[in-house]
């Protein structure tokens, strides 16, 4: 195998792919990153039996093959050299000589054949998204997933198909978000599957607000195409919870109030939270809310936020967190926020989004 690429598009992929690589792996060959050269391209692979992810970058190869080399010698290595173009050539002995004009390392690898072969997804239907659309509904639900290992079928965001509607659903049990958006092409058969969190992590941390994404599933893997790289993932087995049985229906009682003075104010707020007292404190009124947290040993505080309400007076705590993770995430000038009791969840809807959070008690 012989090539050469400029370094810091060399390096753009090494990072894009090692983020995958553990360091608690039992097979060593799991620390290395692939790299195989085809007479017009190189691929970049990088997996930990979960999740893989390749990124293929156009070259002029000299020489053709493959090569397994330890991910974060490499990647140091490739980081830390001096000049703009890399050079690498493979010897026998997996022996790889990294060069630039003056400059070069050897290191030893590992064959090529050793490293594990990500699946195929051949002959099945691939579901067309834009970049931008798939990372805003993920940047509206991601938030929500439970980290909890005894609740393993919450660690990720389910993918819900059917005709020409996707809908993406993640709880931690406290709090639900929903979001919903047309394809642009009909489905044949209904489809289901649970993503987990890193592997959302990683499709996040390489989508675009340009460009195309594709999606197939597979028994039990799903593939995500992004054009250049390409993840694969195991899905999570089980049954997701029945959403749709804990969306409350639409109440009259909405108070309209200003995204941003919302996000703002529970932000000062909470900075008054401890383990112990996580409550915010919100009483409604009709132009009104007052926004105030009281921690036994620290302090208090209370802010005043204008709003727009017609329903009865009322008082109710929520847990800061789970409010700014989506106020903040949201990009509406206005939300209309949905409380009917003080032992009912609140609710934000916006244009096929729904966000449900469970109160806490005022203590």
């Amino acid at each position: 195998m012989k090539f050469k690429i400029e370094r810091s598009i060399l390096l753009d992929a090494i990072q894009i792919v090692q983020n995958v690589i553990t360091t608690k792996t039992v097979l060593s060959i799991l620390s290395n990153i692939l790299i195989e050269a085809s007479p017009d391209s190189i691929r970049l692979t990088a997996t930990d039996l979960d999740i893989g992810i390749t990124c293929s970058v156009p070259v002029n190869s000299q020489e053709t093959g493959a090569i397994a080399l330890p991910a974060k010698r490499f990647s140091d290595i490739i980081r830390e050299l001096p000049g703009d173009e890399v050079s690498i050539t493979t010897k026998k002995n997996n022996l790889t000589i990294i060069e630039t004009e003056n400059c070069q390392f050897k290191i030893i690898g590992l064959p090529g054949e050793e490293f594990p072969k990500l699946p195929e997804f051949k002959n099945r239907e691939a579901i067309k998204l834009e970049q931008a659309d798939l990372k805003q509904m993920l940047t509206l639900t991601s938030f929500a997933v439970s980290f909890d290992e005894t609740r393993y079928v919450l660690n990720g965001i389910l993918f819900k198909i059917y005709k020409d509607n996707l809908i993406l659903v993640a709880t931690d049990g406290k709090r639900l978000a929903v979001v919903e958006r047309k394809l642009k092409q009909d489905i044949e058969k209904d489809m289901r599957m649970i993503l987990p969190i890193k592997t959302i992590q990683e499709l996040n941390r390489n989508l675009r607000e340009e460009g195309g994404v594709s999606v197939v599933l597979g028994e039990n893997q799903a593939m995500l195409d992004l054009g250049g790289v390409v993840i694969v993932s195991r899905l999570i087995e089980g049954e997701f919870p029945d959403y749709q049985q804990v969306v409350p229906p639409v109440s009259n009682n909405k108070v309209v109030v200003d995204r941003q003075q919302f996000l703002l104010a529970i932000k000062r707020a909470a900075l008054l939270s401890t383990p112990d007292y996580q409550a915010v404190k919100l009483e409604i009124f009709k132009d009104k809310m007052v926004v105030s947290k009281s921690t036994p040993d620290v302090g208090e505080s209370r802010e005043e936020v204008s709003v727009s309400y017609q329903g009865k007076e009322m008082m109710i705590g929520f847990n800061p967190v789970y409010l700014i993770d989506a106020l903040k995430n949201l990009q509406n000038d206005k939300i209309e926020f949905e409380v009917t009791d003080t032992e009912k969840p609140g609710v934000i809807r916006i244009d096929g989004y729904t966000y449900i959070v469970l109160p806490m008690r005022l203590s």
